[in-house]
């Protein structure tokens, strides 16, 4: 059993890695893995701790390669609340729509959150009302490809899990004792 449950859990790590990966090919802009990422390890890992600390760690990698910026504190915070998302996804991890809307909250809440440090800690929209209006507003272009971009690798993500489970034993779920 403790062979399956390694196995398991390495082809997990390897799905969000990858994932993690495609942040350093060519890509449209906001057209990535990282809602996604940290949905699947939310609704898959069984430890609470692995679902945080991967995709985390996976993140923190990529980033290495890419470049820290001032907002990662607000990107890696609104990733952990994305995880709390998948951590509600665990009975209903093979449902489309539960996923699918869980996949859409993601996209919102990361639009929602990166925005409002946006507005809040750059000069580049007054402290107001109407400035952060206007930031929501500036960055309406950018939210269409961060949703395509979660509900295509949650999509890849979740089924191509589901398929792996459904088609070799090693990958299945250990039965509850």
């Amino acid at each position: 059993m403790r062979i399956t449950q390694g196995s398991r859990f390495g082809l997990m790590a390897g799905l969000v890695f990858g994932a993690a990966a495609t942040r350093l090919l060519p890509h449209p802009p906001n057209f990535t893995a990282v809602g996604a990422i940290a949905l699947f390890a939310g609704a898959h890992f069984s430890r609470k701790i692995w679902a945080f600390a991967v995709p985390l760690a996976a993140m923190l990698v990529s980033d290495a390669v890419l470049g820290f910026s001032s907002s990662l504190p607000v990107v890696y915070a609104t990733f952990a609340m994305i995880v709390g998302l998948g951590l509600l996804l665990r009975e209903r991890k093979t449902r489309v729509l539960p996923v699918a809307g869980a996949a859409v909250a993601a996209a919102t809440l990361f639009y929602l959150t990166t925005n409002f440090a946006v507005w809040a800690m750059s000069g580049m929209y007054p402290k107001t009302p109407a400035g952060l209006v206007a930031c929501y507003v500036a960055a309406i272009p950018f939210f269409g490809p961060t949703l395509a971009g979660d509900l295509s690798y949650t999509a890849v993500l979740f089924a191509g899990f589901a398929w792996a489970e459904h088609r070799f034993f090693v990958f299945r779920p250990a039965p509850a004792a």
